[in-house]
């Protein structure tokens, strides 16, 4: 099993999601986050007055899904997430050793 986590443009989200289920991906979570990479963030004008913005607001992604659904989970965020721009994100793929579904007790690639 594999855990995937995806830091995409908040914009973006609707079109990966819809993207995942048509590669067979059963459910994800979804989080706000901030950050930076590359570029670094931005100055903005408020009243008159420049500052810089830090931190850029992105979606976090997290992904439990079988082996054999990997490369098309990472192609679909891949392609879908991409505007060719910086900042576009990364996707990042973790081992997942154990995972048990809490209502059913099912565990491995049942609970997924």
């Amino acid at each position: 099993m594999k855990f995937i986590s995806a830091v995409i443009k908040p914009f973006k989200l609707d079109e990966v999601r819809d993207a995942l289920s048509a590669v067979g991906v059963h459910g994800l979570t979804v989080s706000e986050v901030k950050g930076f990479g590359r570029q670094k963030g931005h100055t903005e004008l408020y009243r008159g007055a420049e500052y810089v913005v830090d931190f850029l607001p992105k979606v976090k992604l997290d992904i439990a899904i079988p082996d054999d659904l990997l490369e098309s989970v990472v192609a679909a965020i891949e392609q879908t997430a991409s505007t060719g721009n910086i900042g576009d994100g990364k996707i990042f793929v973790f081992e997942m050793s154990q995972v048990t579904r809490i209502r059913t007790g099912e565990s491995g690639n049942d609970a997924v």
